[in-house]
């Protein structure tokens, strides 16, 4: 049996010190590459709203921009609860209509589906996100969660491109404890989670589990280092854990840059980190 209360436990947080971490994060990664503005897409959903409390607190409420961006078949709540966010942390906001964009290049591809069209949606709003943060000279932040990006549960150059992400690091359910503690408003908290990008998308339903049980599985596999066959001995749903454990080998060149062909000896990527790089830096190591 598994001992609910304890993965609790362990997936609890020291909520007042994550906010420090990530509102410095946002801050001092913002400033160290030249910006002090922020811009996110504002979807009504709790990562962008928790994205949203924390970015007003590091950068200030006037330089942070928040943009909704609804498709022809969003529901009309997220910018009912986008709304309630930017009132809640009195960001700048912006409504920017993607349907016309999106249907330039659907009309085209009747036959595609609603994954397809979902993923037209989410790189649509990515062109949008970016485009506004050249006009303000400001960061894109992401909005993934680890839940998400272990999963593969994302759309490559749609929600998962950014600059900075400070939620990374934060399984989902951490992340709905944290909105809590930012008082992230209480309808936007409790509705059950969606991307949006059809009528009637749910993320469990599409997951096939609730997060609360994803999260268990995932803590244990990552966090843990424990092996498939340990957690079905503890009790958990053997599909489960094989389904899960399978999407993170699956998906896991969603959360690596494009792989780069090894010609030289200072490779972009492997060899060469910039800013970290000892050449540039000055810090180049003597040789003994």
């Amino acid at each position: 049996m598994i001992d609910v209360a304890r993965y609790r436990e362990r997936l609890s947080l020291d909520l007042p010190t994550v906010e420090r971490i990530l509102v410095t994060f946002l801050r001092e990664e913002c400033r160290n590459a030249g910006f002090e503005r922020g811009v996110l897409g504002l979807s009504g959903g709790i990562d962008s709203a928790v994205v949203c409390a924390l970015a007003a607190r590091a950068l200030g409420p006037t330089n942070v921009t928040g943009v909704m961006m609804p498709a022809r078949e969003s529901s009309p709540a997220s910018l009912t609860d986008g709304r309630l966010v930017a009132d809640a942390t009195g960001i700048e906001t912006r409504r920017v209509e993607i349907g016309e964009m999106a249907d330039g290049y659907l009309r085209q591809v009747p036959a595609a589906d609603v994954r397809r069209r979902g993923n037209v949606y989410a790189r649509c709003r990515m062109i949008v996100l970016f485009d506004v943060s050249a006009e303000r000279h400001g960061l894109v932040f992401g909005t993934s969660n680890k839940t998400e990006l272990l999963l593969g549960y994302g759309t490559l150059h749609g929600d998962l491109a950014s600059a900075i992400n400070p939620l990374g690091d934060l399984y989902k359910t951490q992340v709905s404890a944290l909105a809590e503690y930012l008082s992230v408003p209480e309808p936007v908290r409790v509705k059950p989670p969606s991307a949006d990008l059809w009528p009637g998308q749910v993320d469990e339903d599409e997951l096939g589990a609730s997060y609360d049980d994803l999260d268990r599985v995932l803590f244990r596999l990552v966090d843990d280092h424990a092996s498939p066959a340990r957690l079905v001995e503890e009790g958990f749903d053997e599909r489960l854990v094989k389904d899960v454990a399978d999407r993170i080998r699956m998906f896991h060149f969603k959360r690596r840059p494009p792989l780069i062909a090894k010609l030289s000896t200072r490779t972009i990527g492997p060899d060469f980190r910039y800013p970290r790089d000892a050449s540039l830096s000055g810090d180049r190591p003597k040789t003994p």
